[in-house]
């Protein structure tokens, strides 16, 4: 970490503020299910909340390659993401798995492709801090300045509270997209079921609902009944199939 010309800790972020931040992404991704939402949800979230930081990024890559990328600022997306270049102080946090950071890039030389264009987007500070989501996905949390000299040792504690907080959310969020993805493909194989998509169908036409909440239906009917959903969909089938009587 390269911030030594910082101001004094005096004029630090505060522990009010950081416990706020985390508070707020918690409630911010707690409920999502989809990994480039949360991602956008958590750039917001920090850039708004942090004090001195003008544009916050992230930066992920799955077994290497680029897996997904988000800015607070659609103007300075490019410099998140790793295929405009691997010489960035993101790509640097996750190779080295530490924080780093320059508090002027008017005098930095660690990444002589990637400064200029940041001073050009008007940025003159940075903080990249690693984060693990999991066993397949790892990334960065990108803290920019628009004035030199305006991160702080407060600005690298919250970087590192942040980035391990967001680590555990976003895993979080990867888990329950892999576990609706796999609802969503066990939903599919019942609907391509001949008998529970019979069923499924009376049921539709019935209430006038979509599929997915007429499987439902057929799901809280075998739950109440205590019968395989099967059982369930083939009683439904042979009850409006038997011809009525005169």
């Amino acid at each position: 970490m390269n911030l030594e010309t910082s101001p004094p800790v005096t004029e630090t972020l505060g522990v009010l503020e950081t416990a706020a931040l985390l508070r707020e992404l918690t409630a911010g991704l707690i409920a999502l299910d989809d990994f480039d939402q949360a991602l956008a949800a958590l750039v917001r979230i920090t850039r708004a909340a942090l004090a001195g930081v003008s544009w916050c990024g992230f930066t992920a890559l799955r077994a290497g390659e680029p897996a997904g990328v988000a800015a607070s600022d659609a103007s300075m997306s490019g410099l998140d993401d790793v295929r405009y270049g691997a010489d960035t102080p993101a790509m640097d946090a996750i190779r080295r798995r530490e924080m780093v950071g320059a508090a002027d890039l008017a005098a930095e030389a660690r990444w002589p492709d990637w400064t200029p264009r940041a001073r050009e987007l008007g940025v003159r500070g940075v903080i990249s801090a690693p984060v693990d989501v999991d066993d397949q996905v790892v990334g960065a949390v990108n803290l920019y300045a628009g004035e030199s000299d305006t991160l702080t040792t407060g600005h690298q504690l919250t970087a590192m509270l942040l980035a391990e907080h967001a680590g555990l959310l976003l895993a979080a969020v990867r888990d329950r997209q892999r576990r609706a993805a796999q609802a969503d493909a066990r939903d599919a194989a019942l609907l391509g079921d001949g008998v529970i998509g019979q069923a499924v169908g009376v049921i539709m036409t019935q209430r006038g609902c979509p599929a997915e909440d007429a499987l439902d239906v057929l799901r809280s009917a075998a739950s109440s009944l205590a019968i395989p959903l099967r059982e369930v969909a083939e009683r439904l089938v042979s009850t409006v199939s038997r011809p009525r009587e005169n």
